[in-house]
């Protein structure tokens, strides 16, 4: 009896090509499983090329819902951005993948699930590792890494020696992953890292010099750290996020270049498109900013390094992961409000916000009629926080290790009026000591 495989198949030539030599060279009765995380125009044709190309059965599922949902909300509300930059779609769709991928491994009694890795990228590691954490029973295989080498040419003729129901387009110089959080972008003339990134890498962004001249101004609404409507109108995630890439987009927000650190060890040249990422992280910083306690905030940095490293390494089913989990909740209950973004030539400006639980008090923070603030009460504040500081500048000596005077040479003592020494130009003074340094004149 053959063994069954779920293989993640995304409807291209490496995963088609896959389905084939998996049945034909493996042995396997292969089941595809096809999850559109936002990036898949034709789900009926995809499906209908890994039946002819030899699997068993295929499924289909929009998987956009729990994708923003369940992933990428916790993400952005933990503040998760990876080496300060990257707003991780890629990473965090793979562990939704995998669920499914296991999901349905165990419905139909599949012994083994497979992926369309490379042996040299972050992907490999995040699918095996989620597939271990999720179900260590099963085995995973990874085609292009463990045993199909062929290369593009011989894939093609592979297609066609098999009669493989896919048109091969020209080859794009690019390695492109898309889903609705965001557009990776690599190889190519972008492996040269002083090369301006062509425009031909980018289709969801404006360039800077073709966005619109006039800049947008937009609003969001946030319960609990989780993006609710945009200009008051309550909309569903993936419908919110698809608005958001189209708008700032348009105005070029969102394009990323980076040398990245990955997991696997190597640098790489990392081009992203995630219009909606930057803008909803801009926004929930802002908000977060307004209602979240100083010592909170401060704390919450580090959790989100953790957290954005976690996804990145593909640690997503892991108990330290929830513990994260848990802990920003808890920082989210007040962060809920409104901010005003302003989208204009690539940029995003905060230019507002404002929340029921924000800390922000005017009457607080005023310079003006009506300030409420004890301005005695920093005397003893200074007092005690300076009471180290003093103790042990009495005790073990100043902390000063060197003068910044080295000799009376460059004291000079004034009186009201001007005084000239030795400079292009007079020092005017108002009765005030004035140091002088002769070797400004050099």
């Amino acid at each position: 009896m053959r063994e069954k495989i779920v293989l993640a198949y995304s409807g291209g030539l490496d995963t088609t090509v896959a389905v084939h030599w998996l049945t034909e060279s493996r042995g396997f009765d292969v089941i595809a499983l096809t999850a559109d995380l936002g990036s898949q125009p034709d789900l009926d044709a995809i499906r209908n090329r890994a039946m002819v190309a030899g699997a068993i059965q295929a499924y289909v599922l929009d998987a956009r819902r729990p994708f923003i949902e369940r992933f990428c909300w916790p993400a952005l509300r933990a503040g998760a951005i990876y080496q300060g930059q990257y707003p991780l779609a890629t990473a965090l769709g793979r562990p939704l993948i995998a669920q499914l991928l296991v999901e349905v491994a165990i419905r139909k009694g599949a012994s083994w699930v497979a992926h369309g890795s490379t042996g040299k990228g972050n992907d490999q590691v995040r699918f095996d590792v989620a597939v271990g954490a999720l179900a260590p029973h099963l085995k995973v295989l990874a085609p292009l890494r463990d045993g199909m080498s062929m290369t593009r040419d011989q894939e093609i003729e592979y297609t066609r020696a098999h009669g493989l129901p896919i048109d091969v387009k020209p080859q794009s110089p690019y390695s492109i992953d898309e889903n609705l959080w965001g557009r990776s972008i690599e190889a190519g003339v972008l492996e040269d890292a002083l090369l301006k990134p062509p425009e031909d890498a980018f289709h969801w962004t404006s360039s800077v010099d073709t966005a619109p001249a006039s800049a947008a101004l937009i609003e969001l609404d946030f319960e609990r750290g989780v993006p609710t409507a945009m200009a008051g109108q309550a909309l569903a995630g993936p419908a919110l996020v698809a608005q958001l890439n189209q708008l700032g987009g348009l105005h070029g927000v969102g394009r990323i270049d980076m040398i990245e650190d990955r997991f696997v060890g190597i640098k790489s040249r990392e081009v992203y498109e995630a219009p909606a990422a930057v803008i909803l992280h801009a926004a929930h910083r802002a908000l977060e900013e307004l209602v979240l306690d100083g010592e909170v905030a401060r704390f919450k940095t580090t959790a989100a390094q953790e957290y954005a490293r976690l996804v990145y390494q593909g640690k997503w089913f892991t108990a330290h992961r929830r513990d994260l989990d848990a802990y920003v909740a808890s920082t989210q209950q007040a962060v809920t409000g409104r901010v005003r973004i302003e989208l204009h030539k690539g940029n995003v400006r905060v230019v507002g916000r404002s929340s029921p639980y924000s800390l922000y008090q005017p009457a607080l923070a005023t310079y003006s009629a009506g300030d409420q603030f004890d301005h005695q009460a920093a005397v003893g504040f200074i007092k005690l926080v300076g009471l180290p500081v003093r103790t042990q500048a009495r005790v073990q000596g100043s902390a000063a290790t060197e003068p910044l005077l080295e000799d009376d040479r460059h004291v000079v003592e004034v009186g009201p009026g001007p005084l000239e020494v030795g400079l292009a130009e007079p020092v005017l003074t108002s009765g005030m000591p004035r140091i002088v340094d002769p070797d400004l004149r050099r």
